[in-house]
């Protein structure tokens, strides 16, 4: 988000554009977490999100002369971000991939609950295929609207309406998997 007093996300792309360093430095300070945000949920791995993320961020530095305007920067900048991540999914999928191994359920705390149930969400997001994926997190993550999703994906409204719900469905069911192996998985209470 710009501050109050500074220059929108709009006005950096523009002078960014005729070559002003500080000005796409600003830029990608700004929104560099919400990229990397975008790609650990997409990509499902914090290591491959990283590479995921300064793919994304060279590509917007590449292509910052190419922002049109047209749209918001920040609808731009997740289409560049969504690309980087699902290229990382294409080329990881190409190569070994350890068993991720879940950690166990630490000791009930707030904190530590939140925590918990953020790493059996982020486990679950990784079974969603990743068409479904992508939808789901720049609805749910990004808080894009059906039409931004589609033009970042570069598909109808109405199928960015099916990948999210089937994503969604896709999502309920893995965290029903996920708790139901975690409570088969507990040891029974004494009678």
């Amino acid at each position: 988000m710009p501050p109050d007093d500074g220059p929108s996300d709009e006005q950096l792309a523009s002078r960014a554009a005729t070559g002003d360093r500080h000005a796409l430095d600003a830029l990608l300070d700004r929104h560099a977490q919400r990229v990397y945000a975008l790609c650990v949920r997409i990509v499902g791995n914090r290591e491959d999100a990283l590479d995921a993320t300064q793919e994304a961020l060279v590509a917007i530095t590449r292509g910052i002369g190419r922002f049109s305007g047209a749209s918001a920067f920040t609808t731009w900048l997740y289409r560049v971000a969504t690309n980087a991540a699902l290229d990382e999914v294409r080329r990881r999928s190409r190569r070994p991939v350890p068993a991720d191994i879940l950690p166990e359920r630490p000791t009930e705390t707030s904190m530590e609950s939140r925590v918990d149930d953020q790493l059996l969400i982020d486990a679950a997001l990784r079974e969603v295929p990743i068409d479904f994926r992508a939808a789901l997190v720049l609805r749910d993550l990004a808080d894009l609207d059906y039409a931004q999703i589609g033009a970042i994906l570069d598909i109808p409204a109405g199928t960015v309406r099916s990948r999210i719900a089937r994503g969604r469905a896709a999502l309920a069911r893995a965290l029903s998997g996920a708790q139901h192996a975690g409570r088969t998985s507990e040891p029974s209470e004494p009678r």
